[in-house]
């Protein structure tokens, strides 16, 4: 094995290690000053129990992530990029729970606000993708090698798949250690992916995001101690989008991805519905994993059912680019 190979385990571990000593930290800190996570007054009444649990806890996934990403990818430029574009998607959530927890308005961001904001992070890595040449070339999976160049339309395509990786992994952010568990084996898949491509700028910051989250896990399962809160849910949709961007992979975020998907679509077919029938529904609640809860599957099971969902969905996405690897 190269010294790369280790370079990656180091910056694995460099992350778990800064995350698991900043949690008992920071945690206490965010009970103190009641940075409490608000509970949906219609969501599952099993999860009033977990009423005034500290949130925010993104902040420190960010950190463990930051610290290990610059040190280990040593100012490679795409890495850099991806570090920025986590920050940027990481400070509106900040906003959006600062707004939510400490002013205690509890729509947060508005809606359009919330998608300005991403829009703008968006158009800066889009920038980013002009300036340095990448290109606008995307790998089709299931085929020999084949790539597509997008040419005009890769802008609106590339707003698409960022706003809505951003969004749905927020929206999977519902039960302890689900969004955080699922995007541990959606890193793992992209950092194979970068290290078979040679990008080993995307390969550290993969592996830093890894360790970041493991370390977040071992707080944020069930019973979780400490939510990641829209801080770190909008955070890892950066992360996840400009990673699958940068790689050329962004179609396997379909495959990959497909638990974010999923509560997307729960949640477009739910309020679709509902609107069309006036009142019905199609499912108990949205998102999803909410539905499998209150048809009677504990939320632990739930998330241990996504996390198995996620990996066989990954071992699928390696056979759909076998010519690329």
């Amino acid at each position: 094995m190269n010294s790369q190979f280790f370079n990656v385990i180091f910056a694995i571990l460099a992350s778990f290690i800064i995350t698991v000593i900043i949690c008992p930290i920071v945690i206490p800190i965010l009970h103190r000053m009641k940075f409490g996570q608000p509970i949906r007054e219609e969501g599952p009444q099993s999860h009033k129990k977990k009423e005034g649990t500290p949130t925010m806890g993104g902040v420190m996934i960010l950190i463990g992530f930051i610290v290990s990403a610059l040190l280990f990818a040593k100012g490679n430029y795409e890495a850099v990029a991806v570090v920025l574009i986590t920050i940027g998607y990481g400070v509106v959530g900040f906003i959006d729970d600062f707004l939510k927890v400490v002013k205690k308005q509890n729509e947060g961001l508005k809606p359009l606000q919330k998608i300005i904001f991403q829009l703008i992070v968006t158009v800066l890595f889009y920038i980013f993708i002009v300036k340095s040449g990448i290109g606008t070339d995307i790998y089709v999976p299931f085929t020999n090698g084949y790539y597509i160049d997008l040419g005009i339309l890769y802008a609106p395509f590339l707003f698409f798949v960022m706003v809505g990786t951003v969004n749905s992994v927020n929206l999977t952010d519902g039960l302890d250690g689900l969004a955080s568990g699922v995007t541990v084996l959606v890193a793992m898949f992209f950092m194979f992916i970068a290290y078979a491509s040679g990008k080993m700028g995307l390969t550290y910051v993969s592996g830093a995001m890894i360790g970041a989250l493991l370390g977040f896990l071992v707080f944020n399962s069930h019973p979780a101690k400490v939510f990641m809160g829209d801080t770190g849910s909008l955070a890892l949709g950066g992360f996840v989008a400009s990673v699958a961007i940068l790689t050329k992979m962004p179609i396997l975020l379909v495959i990959v991805g497909f638990i974010y998907v999923c509560e997307s679509i729960s949640v477009i077919l739910q309020v679709g519905y509902f609107k069309i029938t006036k009142g019905k529904r199609i499912f108990k609640m949205a998102p999803i994993h909410h539905h499998f809860e209150l048809s009677g599957l504990e939320g632990i099971k739930v998330v241990q059912l996504f996390w198995i969902v996620t990996a066989v969905m990954c071992l699928i996405g390696f056979a759909a680019c076998r010519n690329f690897l």
